[in-house]
């Protein structure tokens, strides 16, 4: 039963008359108390105890996913379940309150659906594709080396400060264009951004006013004076044959800035966790490093810990569900990749797992355009960081803290070392 002003959460709202009372169950996305604990456990206990769709009064009140396989269909209906934040007509209402002349920088491609979606993904495909990013693998391994030796002699390590912070942000600061010294800044403003409930969309047009504030000088000289950088790279880019604006090329670095200075991270945290604390997985990586690549995809599978949007199109049955016009839902990719009825063992980490064909990047149009690099940056750190410590655990005095939200992760991670 919800609980309206319960001490933590995010407020109780109504159950909608179109809800039936079994499909509810209580769950904060963004304050859920387990998630101190452990996001991925607490995910597994909701896989457990909720229907496979079920409505949250928190956060606003919406529908969350919860199996693989109504997962993996919504992720690929994008006709009846839009990637679209807000309904045009909210969006239009509140521009023409605002200041003449002010827009709503929104997150392209990743709002759209197709076919206008895949007209603005096509110059992404391109920058972000595997060739591309196999010319940062050298840049990627010299700067996990560093970070990495430069605490080796210290016998410990805040995991997430010293490496797993810097190594995607300052990769992603540079391949944007965007100056490293403003780093801490650019963080901030992501994790702010992230930790704020979904569905408040003046304070999202806010947001992102910001993020774009914060990068238009850099957008504006690299139109006039390019360089070997991927804004630089977007400004020579075409939709369908016309050039990019300025308005296209604020769009398109919202959703880079989101995407690039906080998902990578989690990942490498999370998968750095579970290493920390299965000694046999470390030898077995150290004797075997071919086995890296296998070990990513499975943590990747076992840790998945990204949770997409969608706004229901049509009123309409799903697996059984009535859902209506304008519903907000939420895919928990992270619950999908945990699902028992879709892995046996699924909360186990096997590296001889046969089938590893995991959705932690999503499924259908909007599957991540990121992947390539992730796994790239993933599997380059696991590379570098049993090859240049010693067998690494958890401090058993400074437990990791994690947090929930739209991305699962690990705001601190303390690892200790025999020297």
């Amino acid at each position: 039963m919800a609980e309206d002003g319960v001490a933590g959460l995010t407020p109780a709202a109504p159950r909608p008359a179109h809800v039936p009372q079994s499909l509810v169950y209580d769950f904060d996305m963004l304050l859920d108390p387990g998630f101190r604990r452990d996001p991925h456990d607490r995910y597994q206990q909701v896989l457990a105890q909720a229907p496979p769709i079920f409505w949250t009064p928190r956060g606003g009140g919406h529908w969350m996913l919860n199996r693989h396989d109504v997962i993996f269909d919504a992720a690929r209906d994008w006709e009846a379940f839009s990637s679209e934040l807000f309904p045009p007509d909210e969006v239009s209402a509140m521009l023409e309150k605002m200041v003449p002349g002010a827009r709503m920088p929104q997150p392209i491609p990743i709002i759209l659906d197709p076919p206008l979606h895949g007209a603005f993904r096509m110059p992404l495909n391109a920058a972000f594709s595997p060739k591309a990013m196999a010319g940062l693998t050298e840049g990627i391994r010299s700067l996990a080396s560093q970070l990495i030796d430069h605490v080796v002699p210290n016998g410990r390590c805040e995991f997430m400060s010293e490496i797993g912070e810097p190594l995607p942000v300052q990769v992603f600061l540079k391949f944007m264009g965007l100056p490293l010294e403003h780093q801490a800044e650019y963080r901030a403003l992501v994790r702010r951004q992230l930790s704020t409930p979904n569905g408040d969309l003046a304070q999202t047009a806010q947001f992102f006013q910001e993020m774009v504030a914060c990068m238009r000088e850099t957008i504006i000289d690299r139109r006039e004076n390019p360089q070997d950088d991927l804004i630089s790279r977007l400004w020579s880019a075409d939709i369908d044959g016309r050039p990019l604006t300025l308005e296209d090329m604020e769009n398109y670095c919202v959703l880079l800035f989101i995407a690039g200075l906080d998902t990578v991270m989690n990942g490498l945290g999370v998968g750095v966790r579970h290493l920390a604390s299965d000694q046999g997985m470390q030898a077995r990586l150290r004797a075997d490093p071919s086995l890296i690549p296998e070990a990513v995809e499975e943590l990747l599978r076992r840790y998945t810990f990204v949770i997409t949007t969608r706004r229901v199109t049509k009123t309409f049955v799903f697996h059984g569900v009535e859902l209506r016009k304008g519903d907000r839902v939420f895919l928990s990719l992270p619950a999908a990749d945990l699902d028992p009825g879709r892995w046996p063992g699924a909360d186990q980490v096997d590296l001889d797992r046969r089938d590893k064909a995991h959705i932690a990047f999503s499924a259908g149009p909007h599957r991540c355009v990121g992947s390539h690099l992730a796994r790239l940056e993933l599997r380059i750190l696991y590379a570098e960081l049993l090859a240049r410590t010693p067998a690494f655990r958890l401090d058993p005095d400074r437990p990791p803290s994690l947090h929930g939200g739209s991305v699962l992760g690990l705001d601190s991670l303390d690892l200790i070392w025999d020297g």
